[in-house]
């Protein structure tokens, strides 16, 4: 439109004398003038149509659609650019369990989280990095702050690496040379700590390094619960649910530490540890027919067998607490 404005105002577009200098020549319509704006603006060339030195406004006008033109590129391939590689997109669609649980697995306590993957394409070579950041002291007396302690990771596949087709739950076996061995319940619930869990991966589609990381405070640590399974399967058709992607459960665990559970015998402390539920019934059991018995000789001789066996329980209950 421009074009053809100078055009119009140069009177070129009805050239009447033979020395007669255009600015722009072989416009003599709108139609004209458009392609030469785009001959312009894409730097096609110039062919028939071109510009002269006659109009000082033509040069401007050609310069500043140059620029435009170059701002106009450069606006596009960036908005494909970050469309395209922006990875942070991807990162949202990794999920993680809102709280992380400590609980028993195979006989040892273990620090465990649930991830998922929200989208269909896969994201390759994903792996998790879990790393403690606690206020440590040093053997000279120096105090670290925020002292960052690497955390061996124990997941379905045996190594870092994993391959995320539904939901999993990662855990780390809490021993000797883990950060959280000396941690009990009753540490987690007064210390200051926090664990970080890193996923990061490749991104199927376009092959981008993507990074999802989140972190869990000592009161989001949940201890003696597991994650309920997502994971249905029903005629060979496996179905995910992501409702019940951070429900957690309830189950019996140790509130000791790993370390007073490993040198206290192991599993046989947390069995010692149950066995103190059924003790109370024994005595509601024997208080009820001993009050019977005063009408029913049968009943007495059934207390007093009743007072037997809890006789037997409470000096059992002296020695497992003498062995503890």
């Amino acid at each position: 439109m421009i074009w053809w404005l100078i055009a119009f105002a140069h009177g070129d577009l009805d050239q009447q004398k033979e020395d007669f200098v255009p600015c722009v020549t072989d416009i003599h319509s709108f139609s004209s003038a458009f392609l030469f704006s785009i001959e312009v603006q894409v730097t096609i060339g110039f062919g028939g149509r071109m510009i002269t030195d006659e109009c000082v406004s033509a040069i401007i006008i050609l310069l500043v659609q140059n620029i435009v033109g170059l701002v106009i590129n450069a606006i596009m391939l960036g908005c494909i650019f970050m469309k395209t590689a922006q990875a942070k997109r991807r990162a949202e669609t990794l999920i993680f369990s809102k709280h992380a649980v400590i609980t028993l697995r195979n006989g040892k306590l273990c620090f465990m989280v649930r991830i998922g993957d929200l989208r269909k394409s896969m994201i390759i070579s994903a792996t998790v990095r879990m790393q403690v950041v606690r206020k440590t002291t040093t053997n000279e007396g120096e105090i670290v702050p925020l002292d960052q302690i690497d955390i061996h990771m124990d997941n379905p596949v045996g190594t870092n690496g994993i391959f995320l087709v539904s939901p999993l739950v990662i855990s780390h076996v809490i021993d000797k040379n883990s950060p959280l061995y000396e941690l009990s319940a009753f540490d987690l619930q007064n210390d200051n700590i926090e664990v970080i869990v890193v996923l990061e991966g490749v991104v199927e589609t376009t092959g981008i390094t993507t990074q999802a990381r989140t972190s869990y405070l000592s009161d989001e640590i949940l201890w003696g619960k597991r994650f309920v399974p997502a994971v249905n399967e029903e005629d060979g058709i496996y179905s995910v649910d992501y409702s019940k992607f951070g429900n957690t459960a309830k189950v019996p665990t140790p509130v000791c530490s790993a370390k007073q559970l490993e040198e206290g015998g192991g599993m046989a402390l947390f069995k010692l540890q149950e066995s103190t539920h059924p003790k109370a019934s024994v005595r509601r059991r024997r208080v009820k027919q001993s009050s019977l018995s005063q009408d029913n000789p049968t009943q007495q001789s059934t207390g007093q067998e009743e007072d037997q066996a809890q006789s037997t329980v409470q000096s059992t209950d002296l020695l497992t607490q003498a062995e503890i």
